[in-house]
């Protein structure tokens, strides 16, 4: 016997399967055989007593599962965390235990109640005693560990439980003597995967399998070199006596029914101190805010999602729900999350939600400045679609020119200070950059009770998603009404259009929009305005007659024929001014002095005079083109779509037509609200809403003056 080590038990007299808390007692209530149980613990106890002290509990009634003194509390050397127990059905537990650690002379701390913790079902200390491991998920929140290391001096490290079978750190982690581990990866994160790998070196960890793991091979009890469990296969035994251990099983399965085996069953009342790190863990916790219709929008929802699937644990401190129709609601929520990189990666999701720190607790964001014209510093901000606003002397400062995939750069002026996106070629040396996420938030549009019941029945623009053909008809006319309106209101529709525009015959349709003031610029590449120009001189696009649908001989080589006239001509321009382009798309733009910014690419023929082979000069004038835009029209061009979508701030109405529903979805899916998909031909998208123009007389006008 080795009388350095005692564990603390408790008889199962009241031992029963009365309620379910966990997967294991699904089907076992009132199933488990007292008798058989008691048999069972009588020879885990005297197997116990053989190699240690064992100390006993009385055990009471109501209390059914006091057996599994494992939860009681997390003991190191003469101090106890007592635990606070997740379900109210083990909750009595807790003054029973208080009782028998105070009468032992130990130094008791308890959590606040509000905050869960089993003891060490949840907390297992390296058998080497240099840190503390502790579980986190289903029974035992992570805001405890940032306690348990101030209040045992010792380094924690945060394990993620993420099988339900698995509820609690000790069903499938043990550590072992002479740093080795026992554990089944499937029931951690990745994360914590990762971080087990990183302390424990690969030659002295031993992974199990799912049939030792439904064993609770893990929920071993270790004495030395002695592991005592409830069963494992001939190679789980093989592995461990190969390194030094030896194995005796006995068999506990009444007690697996309630969900414990023999570490559950025992709680370790010496536990030696030798940390390599004092009163250390990487947890990190941050207060958000949160407003805006939070139930009815599903946005609370999301962002608590959010938190515990990207690893971390929230509390919501306040919650202020709004008393009217149209009232808004504000929470304030504790995120905790294991590691500061696991925190820096929900901050900026949650942002994204339009969440951020109460301003009391950052003034300035903190900034870095550029030492290399091009380059970022490292963690830098990347921006998304959304109005966003940073902490600058203690004030929120809204960024200007906001797009996709920037960097955030401030500075400080006459006026105040200034805070703009800047893409990363844009950067000059000195750029003070916004780096972290601490001082950020994004504006996100509020919609009213209203809008979200109309978005369910039908289209809205305030209703983000992908029409399907079925659908078509609605939202053309919304579109033309839209489109109406935003011409005799003075705005601007920018439209981006790809070939097949012209092969559907869809581009008198387009030219139409163009001459009738409803498209303020035109963006494309290089192929639209080819085959545009082919169609307008020899009536082909790709060589197939447009009206009789049929390919013409030697209608190959009408696209090289049409890119060398309009070569000659010098441009576009010149072409229609000579009179050479006597119709089509360009001729309109040309003739309503509608601009027009046409992107190559290396696949490109010719390419016209017009093309902008240089890419970042084709963006610049993207971008510039797509200023004060009202509406964007994006039709059938995957690429110049996507690219146009990743620089329009949120906030400008998108429209997205595309037979490819993959296209579709993937514009819809860039998150804007006011943005909507719909999957069909875009000639006959065209021809629809020709025709619903003709049909609408509009009903906005332009106030004048009295």
């Amino acid at each position: 016997m080795s009388s350095s080590i005692r564990f603390l038990m408790c008889s199962p007299k009241h031992y029963d399967v009365d309620y379910v808390i966990n997967p294991w007692m699904e089907g076992n209530v009132h199933k488990s055989s007292r008798d058989r149980a008691t048999e069972q613990w009588q020879k885990l106890y005297h197997i116990l007593k053989e190699h240690a002290i064992v100390d006993l509990i009385e055990p009471q009634q109501g209390v059914p599962d006091m057996v599994f003194t494992a939860n009681a509390g997390l003991v190191l050397e003469r101090t106890v965390v007592l635990s606070r127990f997740y379900h109210k059905e083990r909750q009595g537990e807790e003054p029973f235990f208080q009782q028998w650690f105070e009468d032992q002379g130990f130094t008791v701390y308890t959590l606040p109640k509000e905050l869960p913790f089993e003891g060490a079902g949840d907390a297992l200390l390296d058998r080497e005693g240099r840190w503390l491991w502790a579980g986190y998920g289903f029974r035992s929140e992570l805001d405890s560990h940032p306690l348990l290391a101030k209040w045992l001096d010792i380094e924690v490290l945060s394990l993620r439980l993420m099988d339900d079978r698995f509820y609690h750190l000790d069903t499938c982690f043990c550590p072992l003597t002479n740093g080795y581990l026992l554990y089944y990866p499937p029931a951690f994160d990745a994360y914590s995967n990762r971080l087990i790998e990183m302390r424990v070196p690969p030659e002295k960890r031993i992974a199990i399998d799912e049939a030792d793991a439904v064993n609770f091979a893990c929920n071993a009890v270790n004495i030395d070199h002695i592991v005592v469990m409830n069963k494992a296969s001939d190679n789980l035994k093989a592995r461990l006596e190969e390194v030094g251990f030896h194995i005796i099983e006995t068999p506990l399965t009444e007690f697996m029914k309630a969900g414990g085996a023999a570490k559950c069953l025992t709680l370790r009342v010496t536990e030696p101190l030798q940390p390599v790190h004092h009163a250390a863990a990487t947890v990190e916790s941050r207060t958000i805010q949160l407003e805006g219709h939070l139930l009815d929008s599903g946005l609370i929802n999301r962002a608590l999602d959010l938190i515990v699937e990207g690893g971390g644990s929230f509390q919501v401190l306040n919650f202020s729900l709004g008393e009217q129709r149209q009232s808004t609601s504000s929470a304030e929520v504790r995120v905790t999350a294991p590691s500061h990189d696991v925190m820096e990666k929900l901050m900026s999701q949650l942002i994204d939600l339009g969440a951020g720190l109460r301003p009391q607790e950052v003034c300035d964001n903190p900034l870095e400045e550029v030492t290399l014209d091009g380059v970022a510093p490292d963690d830098f901000y990347v921006t998304t679609i959304y109005p966003t606003e940073v902490r600058v002397n203690c004030q929120w400062v809204r960024v200007n020119n906001q797009r996709m995939d920037g960097a955030i750069v401030v500075s400080q002026t006459a006026e105040g200070p200034i805070a703009e996106c800047k893409l990363l070629r844009d950067l000059k040396k000195g750029d003070k950059v916004v780096v972290g996420v601490d001082g950020i938030r994004t504006v996100r549009k509020t919609e009213s009770r209203e809008q979200r019941t109309t978005n369910d029945k039908e289209f809205s623009f305030m209703g983000s998603g992908v029409s399907s053909e079925r659908r078509v008809e609605l939202v053309v006319e919304q579109i033309g009404w839209e489109l109406r309106r935003i011409r005799d209101q003075g705005g601007r529709v920018v439209v981006v259009a790809g070939p097949v525009v012209i092969h559907t015959g869809g581009g008198e349709h387009l030219s139409r929009l163009i001459r009738e003031g409803y498209v303020q610029a035109l963006l494309g590449g290089n192929a639209i305005a080819v085959h545009d120009i082919e169609q307008s001189m020899m009536g082909t696009s790709l060589g197939v007659d447009m009206k009789r649908g049929v390919s013409v001989r030697g209608g190959h080589r009408h696209h090289l024929k049409a890119i060398n006239t309009i070569r000659r001509c010098g441009s576009i321009a010149k072409a229609v001014e000579q009179g050479v382009l006597q119709s089509g798309v360009f001729y309109e733009c040309i003739k309503n002095n509608v601009p027009f910014s046409l992107a190559g690419s290396i696949r490109d023929d010719g390419p016209l005079p017009d093309t902008r082979m240089d890419l970042l000069e084709a963006q610049r004038e993207y971008a510039q083109l797509i200023q004060g835009a009202d509406m964007i029209l994006m039709l059938s061009s995957m690429l110049h779509s996507i690219g146009v979508g990743n620089m329009t701030p949120a906030g400008v109405k998108m429209v997205c037509v595309d037979i490819n529903p993959a296209v579709v979805t993937k514009l819809s899916d860039r998150g804007s609200v006011e943005s909507v998909g719909v999957v069909t031909d875009v000639g006959l998208f065209l021809s629809l809403l020709v025709k619903q123009l003709d049909r609408l007389t509009s009903p906005y006008q332009i106030a004048q003056p009295v």
